[in-house]
């Protein structure tokens, strides 16, 4: 899983250079790994339930979890919600000022707000300092949907010009009050406005830009969006931490936007499963299997390649770039790999168990290496 892009230029990816943020314990922005977010659906008023949402995001690797916060019972809610959270939470903030007060001095550790859109400077202002006083950050969420009726009635409709002209004015306001602790995005359900958005708001501002395809649609077809749209931007520097918005378990989000940055080699979180999509050739059921390793190794974060391929075509290739391979043979039984070399031979009857106690071996092995590294360099 090391860098090799020294050998394989084609494979490196310029990021931009943005000023970098702090969100709770995490860093966005700069040098900073693109952090994966999610946002929960459950009415904030019910703590437990919303708790609950947050623990599961954790576990399938949310690093920030949004948090709605549309009135006073919510953001009362959301100062037991942060108690428990183990990541940081971002409150979502909409027109009301106040909600924004509130929910810096929960523990929010960034607010999700449009400051032009909460009031007179008095209010926006009140809101700044929270957010200073509680070392809250803040995102600019600017959204085609619902772009100011001026910037409409000057465009015509929302496009690029109109959104990053909005953005621009939201954060020249925090700006003039000597707050740059920010991040911007400027979201569209079309990923053809979305891109084009952050091209030009890239080239304005050198701030952290979180990216998304907002409202992308259900499991697949949303997916499929948002790899186009995040893996466009991603692919050509942009983007210091993401969002897929999908209607879906918002874990699904956090699995599919951590595939995303996994298939541009940005980030490793997990099993990276290559598989052929199978064919006449295959010694054993190639969909059947990977679908069950994929459910059995849903539980490892540590960042490895497992390759199980068919036939001997193609597997062996596959294989010698992996840390274990699976390659079909004949006569019910085919051949492992381990890092590349061929290791021994394995019967298909059982081999779903034994892969995954390879790979639960290979994590450890891998993660006390890594310890070991860390307590080196202490």
């Amino acid at each position: 899983m090391s860098d090799h892009t020294h050998v394989r230029p084609w494979r490196h990816i310029e990021r931009r250079k943005s000023h970098q943020i702090r969100v709770g314990s995490v860093l966005v922005g700069g040098d900073a790994p693109i952090s994966v977010q999610s946002m929960t659906n459950t009415p904030t008023t019910d703590a437990a339930a919303t708790i609950d949402q947050i623990r599961q995001l954790e576990e399938a690797g949310a690093d920030i979890v949004r948090v709605s916060c549309p009135d006073v019972e919510s953001t009362a809610a959301f100062r037991t919600i942060v108690r428990e959270a183990k990541v940081p939470l971002v409150a979502d903030i909409h027109f009301h000022y106040k909600r924004g007060i509130e929910a810096a001095e929960a523990g929010a550790a960034c607010l999700r707000i449009n400051p032009g859109n909460i009031g007179s400077a008095d209010r926006v202002r009140d809101v700044i300092q929270a957010a200073k006083d509680n070392g809250c950050s803040m995102r600019i969420g600017v959204n085609a949907g619902s772009l100011e009726k001026e910037l409409l009635e000057k465009y015509g409709e929302p496009c690029p010009d109109a959104m990053v002209e909005s953005a621009l004015n939201h954060a020249r306001i925090l700006q003039d009050h000597d707050f740059h602790e920010f991040k911007i995005s400027v979201k569209a359900s079309d990923p053809f406005l979305t891109v084009a958005a952050y091209q030009q708001l890239a080239e304005a501002i050198d701030c952290p830009l979180h990216l998304g395809v907002t409202e992308a649609g259900p499991l697949r077809t949303g997916t499929i969006k948002s790899a186009i749209g995040l893996g466009s931007m991603l692919w050509a520097g942009i983007g210091d931490t993401i969002r897929v918005s999908l209607a879906a378990d918002p874990v699904e989000e956090i699995k599919v936007g951590f595939d995303i940055l996994k298939s541009l080699g940005l980030r490793h979180r997990g099993v990276n499963i290559i598989a052929c999509p199978s064919c006449a050739r295959q010694g054993f059921n190639v969909i059947e299997t990977v679908a069950v390793l994929e459910e059995k190794l849903a539980h490892i974060s540590t960042p490895m390649s497992l390759s199980v391929i068919g036939c001997v075509v193609n597997g062996p290739g596959e294989a010698l770039y992996t840390d274990i391979g699976f390659t079909g043979g004949g006569k019910g039984a085919g051949m492992i790999y381990l890092n590349g070399k061929i290791a021994h031979k394995q019967a298909n009857d059982g081999m779903i168990d034994h892969i995954v106690d390879l790979v639960e071996q290979k994590a450890a092995e891998l993660d006390a290496a890594r310890a070991a590294e860390l307590q080196a360099a202490e």
